[in-house]
């Protein structure tokens, strides 16, 4: 059995450049981002009106998920669609000067466990926060549609399985081509063939065929969303939702740079914080020594601690997850980029962390040793760099 295989893909019929919207767990902490979008697009036929960015999550989401759903519904009642049979798309994303190259089409939930030591043939890279599954669940369950903004990574340094497409794209149809808005870049797809089609097949394949541990994919971005669509394949069984569209992505093309997601509290305590941290790191922490920027309204500065986790962010991250348990108040975001960080900084009470990253090719092998990482260890670039909603499939 293969595990990517072609999908039922739908795309729109026009209008490419206000369909298309950037995944909705980023820019977060700027509704500024999201209000510029949501001008641009109107009330044109849109990805927007069918998710919903987190940035607008509340404790009671009922009616804008109704509306969501709605609102599919009618995208597929409506002249919005046209439908690409058994499809797999090639994608070049063209962004800040450099080409990322993917395959578009769907895997098998059976084949995928986020569950941290798990053995199975897709993986989550970082720890999945089952807390945030439920918010998610309650805006796919019903959902008539799904659009991927997930990245699946792939380990193939001899660049065997996606490069090749690249000499042949002349040959093939052309799904669509556009400027992504608000600095996405510029995006091209092209329809593989049937030959294509499992020449991408059987080199994934190849991939695995030696290996003892067969880690074939591991979640780059949107694992929540993955975690999600299984939960709710889950519930329901229902044969459509058992599988899910993704984009594949090779972890050593050269456009792949991983980033640091930073920190940034709210309604914090600075001082009570950044003792009680040192504390805990000179108790239970190692000979190895971890640097921070600590970023508050009045700059920044150098904290050095005792590393108690491999990664900086494995150390900060476990502390601050005991810290919010005693302190309910104070609230985290995920913070892609320095400048963001930095401004977010310049408010009362507000604390930011900025750390060195992993590299791209500890990955892997770390998912194989250790299970996943901390969550929201690394970013596939910035903001702007993430995958945007172009391709839907039905899934009820």
């Amino acid at each position: 059995m293969k595990h990517f295989s072609p999908a039922d893909i739908l795309l729109p019929k026009k209008d490419f450049e206000t369909w298309s919207v950037v995944a909705c767990d980023q820019y977060t902490s700027e509704p500024d981002y999201w209000h510029d979008v949501e001008k641009k697009v109107g009330d044109k036929p849109s990805a927007l009106h069918i998710i919903l960015p987190e940035i607008y999550l509340s404790s009671d989401n009922s009616a804008r998920i109704e509306k969501i759903n709605a609102n599919m519904q009618d995208y597929l009642d409506g002249d919005v669609f046209d439908l690409y049979e058994n499809s797999m798309i090639y994608v070049e994303r063209e962004s800040n000067n450099t080409v990322r190259r993917g395959v578009v089409g769907m895997i098998d939930l059976e084949d995928y466990d986020y569950t941290k030591g798990s053995h199975a043939l897709i993986r989550a890279t970082e720890a999945t926060v089952l807390e945030r599954i439920p918010p998610r669940v309650q805006i796919r369950k019903d959902a008539p549609l799904e659009m991927p903004h997930i990245l699946l990574l792939i380990d193939d340094p001899s660049l065997s399985v996606i490069e090749p497409l690249s000499d042949q794209k002349d040959g093939y149809d052309r799904a669509y081509s556009f400027e992504l808005m608000k600095k996405g870049g510029h995006i091209d797809g092209w329809f593989l063939p049937e030959s294509a089609q499992e020449a991408v097949q059987n080199a994934l394949e190849a991939l695995i065929a030696d290996q003892d541990d067969k880690l074939l994919f591991a979640v780059g971005d949107g694992n929540h969303s993955l975690a999600t669509a299984k939960e709710c394949y889950n519930l329901t069984k229902n044969p459509l939702a058992r599988y899910a569209l993704v984009e594949i992505v090779n972890i050593h093309d050269s456009s792949i740079e991983f980033e640091p997601i930073y920190r940034v509290l709210f309604n914090i305590d600075k001082e009570d914080f950044l003792s009680k941290f040192i504390a805990r790191t000179e108790a239970e922490g190692g000979d190895t020594t971890q640097r921070f920027e600590v970023i508050d309204k009045n700059g920044s500065t150098e904290l050095n601690v005792k590393a108690t986790a491999k990664l900086p962010v494995g150390t900060l991250q476990t502390f601050i997850d005991d810290y919010m348990k005693d302190h309910p108040e104070v609230r985290i975001d995920y913070i892609h980029g320095t400048d963001v960080t930095r401004n977010l900084c310049k408010e009362d009470n507000t604390l930011g962390f900025i750390f060195e990253g992993m590299g791209k090719e500890d990955l892997f092998p770390a998912i194989v040793a250790d299970g996943s990482l901390p969550r929201k260890t690394f970013s596939m670039g910035h903001a702007e760099d993430k995958r945007f909603y172009i391709e839907a499939r039905k899934i009820k």
